[in-house]
């Protein structure tokens, strides 16, 4: 049987294959094919879940736990939600699952030469970033697992969080049929981060389109997704490139691992960093670029996770982990400022009328 039904290389992804690996694995497909720096790594499809759930007979018994359930029942849903997801994790891979995935996560260590690569396990449904609806956070992510066993395990957990009561509600309240939502799986290289975060090639405060705003911190970017820490914070303007706005902030803690357990770590920012910019100025305009190609290439603004990895003395690499559109702003009608006109001579004519310095 071909194993590309079962696992595929994200450079073999793209965005028309949501339905096969859902939507964070489509999207780290279609930026490397728009030539984006993604840290490389392989999706393990939805037909890879769904053979699971047959061969150890749950697709059933998991719908009928769920018949009935009403989005206002909360223990009713946190009890089901740990039921169905003690079921999938208690689950058995069959042989057959277990060597794909394996083959290829060795496939993965030996073309980033090192044994045992340490990666970054994310769910990825089928259901995420749809319009009206905002599936983000809703399923788990594992960070530096390594090893085929630990692998495999957090394969389960993501799968199973499929059904976690947040998930659960969220689809009875959306109408979303739970046997019409599958789940896919993205193993992906960890990045060594020296400083992460997010970007919008948005305002997200304001709408304002021709801002990019980026938030940054030291480490890994869960101290800024998470709200732990206050980011410094850099505005650059989409049409000419520079950077409008610097606020550096006070950043008290980051995330990193230790280099002996590759264990992650919550740390206190040394004293002498904690006011530092968190970024170079040309990291800055770096990201900005990419977030001006990556808007261009999906024709709509952008919520974008990113990370920078040093590599001593000198070289830095800037790397995109996840891309998806912005679900706030990019919703709402955009009215002109001022009403079109027939001609540019009616259009200063009517800027002088109203009294309005025209440019």
């Amino acid at each position: 049987m071909d194993v590309s039904t079962y696992v595929l290389p994200f450079e073999q992804c793209d965005i028309s294959m949501v339905g096969k690996v859902g939507g964070k694995c489509a999207s780290l497909g279609e930026l490397l094919r728009a030539q984006i720096p993604v840290p490389p790594g392989f999706a393990i499809t939805t037909a890879a879940y769904t053979r699971f759930l047959e061969e150890n007979n749950l697709a059933e018994k998991v719908l009928s736990r769920l018949k009935g359930l009403d989005e206002s029942q909360i223990s009713e849903i946190e009890a089901a939600s740990a039921d169905i997801r003690a079921w999938i994790e208690s689950g058995t891979l069959s042989e057959f699952l277990e060597d794909v995935i394996a083959d290829q996560y060795r496939l993965l260590s030996r073309r980033c030469a090192m044994p045992a690569l340490p990666v970054a396990v994310r769910s990825s449904a089928t259901a995420e970033d749809l319009p009206g609806a905002s599936f983000a956070g809703q399923q788990d992510t594992y960070l530096w697992v390594r090893g085929v066993d630990d692998l495999l395990d957090r394969i389960k957990k993501c799968w199973s969080s499929l059904f976690g009561p947040r998930a659960i509600a969220y689809r009875i309240g959306m109408g979303f049929d739970h046997a019409a939502v599958l789940i896919s799986v993205a193993v992906q290289k960890m990045v060594r981060s020296f400083a992460a975060g997010v970007m919008f090639t948005i305002n997200p405060a304001t709408g304002d389109r021709a801002t990019i705003v980026i938030d940054s911190n030291w480490g890994f970017g869960e101290s800024v997704v998470s709200g732990e820490v206050t980011p410094d914070q850099f505005h650059v303007n989409k049409i000419t490139g520079e950077v409008t706005k610097k606020t550096v902030s006070d950043k008290e803690i980051y995330y990193t691992t230790d280099p002996e357990t590759d264990q992650v770590m919550k740390l206190n920012v040394d004293s002498a960093r904690r006011t530092d910019q968190s970024l170079l100025d040309s990291e800055i305009l770096e990201l900005a670029e990419l977030g001006r190609r990556i808007e261009k290439h999906y024709g709509k603004p952008m919520d974008i996770e990113w990370a920078t990895e040093k590599f001593l003395p000198y070289k830095g690499e800037i790397y995109i982990l996840q891309s998806r559109p912005e679900t706030v702003w990019s919703q709402k009608e955009v009215k002109p400022i001022v009403e079109p006109k027939a001609s540019a001579l009616e259009h200063i004519v009517a800027g002088l009328i109203k009294g309005k310095k025209v440019t």
